[in-house]
């Protein structure tokens, strides 16, 4: 009988396995068990609501707009703290990781009373016709805030880990440091800003205590997919509810298997496979 190299593989990855069954899959299974009893018809009436309808496309486009804007932000940020010899590094970091350690609710308490009707940022701009309170611009810049360190921390050692005689010799040959960036740091980090916007997506798609204070909650216009599940729960529609949880579970899985083959597409291309 042949030995396995690795001492003690086989333990771990039965101990994987049974916490990802218990932890993930059997509690993923049973939401989707509980939609089965569903009929068609039930299903397509749920479906092709225009509350439901609303809230998908409020709730992907929002998430996919406040990626797009984590990724822009993050790379920036990952930029200046990946600078050697950064003062107050210590405090820039903190700052990034708190919307890690802060609870979703308090983010979303701190960000409505903020930018509401009287707060400090969202009267001045109420004062100029911009409402952010209330509103779906309220809901990305809410997504934005809890999706920017995924993007950070993905982006970082990637932008760390950058051959310096790159740069060097770019800005050698007479680019400007906006040119760098453009021709040199951003391709090399496609792969990183690929899997940060990935994981920012994941993150955000499924947010409900940092939006639900700053959304307002109106049916049709601020009502985000959890919130109407939620809603479902207390109106003991609990098959509606599983319906909707597993198209939300389907469509995040088929964004991140996505963006995914094209991360991987991105590493081939850029090995020239």
């Amino acid at each position: 009988m042949k030995r396995d190299p690795i001492p003690g593989r086989t333990v771990a990855l039965a101990a994987t396995a049974t916490v990802v069954a218990l932890v993930v899959v059997i509690p993923l299974a049973a939401v989707v068990w509980s939609a089965h009893g569903v009929t068609p018809e039930r299903l397509r009436a749920l479906l092709l609501a225009p509350r439901t309808l609303a809230a998908f496309g409020l709730t992907l486009g929002a998430a996919a707009l406040a990626s797009a804007i984590d990724v822009v932000l993050g790379l920036w940020a990952a930029w200046v703290l990946s600078a050697p010899g950064l003062p107050g590094r210590a405090l820039l970091d903190a700052l990034v990781d708190l919307p890690f350690a802060l609870p979703t609710a308090v983010a979303g308490l701190t960000l409505s009373t903020l930018y509401g009707p009287h707060g400090w940022l969202g009267a001045p701009l109420l004062a100029h016709g911009i409402a952010v309170a209330y509103t779906p611009l309220g809901i990305v810049l809410a997504l934005a805030f809890v999706g920017l360190p995924f993007v950070v921390r993905t982006v970082q050692p990637a932008l760390a880990d950058l051959p310096r005689d790159l740069h060097d010799a770019a800005r050698g040959l007479g680019a400007s440091a906006v040119g760098v960036a453009l021709r040199v740091t951003i391709p090399l980090a496609l792969p990183a800003l690929a899997t940060g916007f990935a994981l920012a997506l994941a993150r955000t798609i499924g947010e409900y205590g940092s939006v639900v204070f700053i959304a307002g909650n109106f049916p049709g216009r601020t009502e985000i997919v959890p919130l109407l599940i939620l809603t479902h729960l207390e109106e003991y529609d609990q098959a509606g509810a599983a319906v909707l949880a597993t198209v939300m579970l389907l469509v995040a899985l088929a964004l991140i298997l996505a963006i995914n083959a094209l991360q991987r597409r991105i590493v081939r291309v850029q090995a020239g496979v």
